[in-house]
């Protein structure tokens, strides 16, 4: 299978680069992205079982993998929620697919955000990043005419990386547009 053009990016320059920055002379323990996963909250869609069939839809085009829902594990009386409940949908990206999904993120979806001037420089202190998004729309997998309703999505890159500098340097490297450090 031929390799994806952000992983051949970090195969040639990014693995060097991160092994020089930080003089890491284990090559075992040079960071890099493990896995990427996409999840989705659907709690007005959790009443209508076409909503929800629609979001784990637009999920599985976006990623390009089957989406999986999820499920509340117990019943909440004050939120009207019974145990065993639809209350999200996610999916897991490794390999090949993690690659492809971040190179059509940080290169045609993130640049689509209106008023957008780079992610948050705050990764969450033991090596991954997450960000929110308020609706699925920069994506050009999704069309329009079709689209019922918009849905916010978070998007966690976990990494290997140690600490939050590894990390954030690895996706700057990588390609993901965060802002500039102060």
């Amino acid at each position: 299978m031929k390799k994806s053009p952000l992983q051949e990016k970090y195969e040639t320059s990014v693995r060097s680069a991160l092994q020089k920055r930080f003089d890491i002379k284990n090559v075992m323990k040079i960071p890099r992205l493990s896995k990427i996963v996409i999840s989705m909250g659907l709690a007005e869609a959790s009443k209508d079982k076409q909503l929800i069939e629609h979001c784990v839809e637009a999920l599985t085009l976006l990623s390009g993998q089957k989406a999986m829902t999820t499920r509340s594990k117990k019943a909440i009386s004050n939120f009207k929620l019974r145990e065993g409940q639809v209350i999200g949908a996610k999916v897991t990206l490794r390999g090949h697919r993690m690659y492809d999904f971040m190179y059509r993120f940080t290169n045609i979806c993130a640049p689509r955000i209106p008023d957008f001037r780079g992610m948050k420089r705050k990764a969450d202190g033991r090596g991954s990043y997450s960000l929110g998004l308020k609706d699925q729309l920069i994506f050009p997998e999704i069309d329009l005419d079709k689209l019922k309703f918009t849905q916010g999505m978070n998007i966690t890159f976990a990494t290997t990386a140690m600490t939050d500098e590894e990390c954030l340097e690895l996706l700057t490297l990588m390609g993901l547009p965060l802002k500039h450090k102060k």
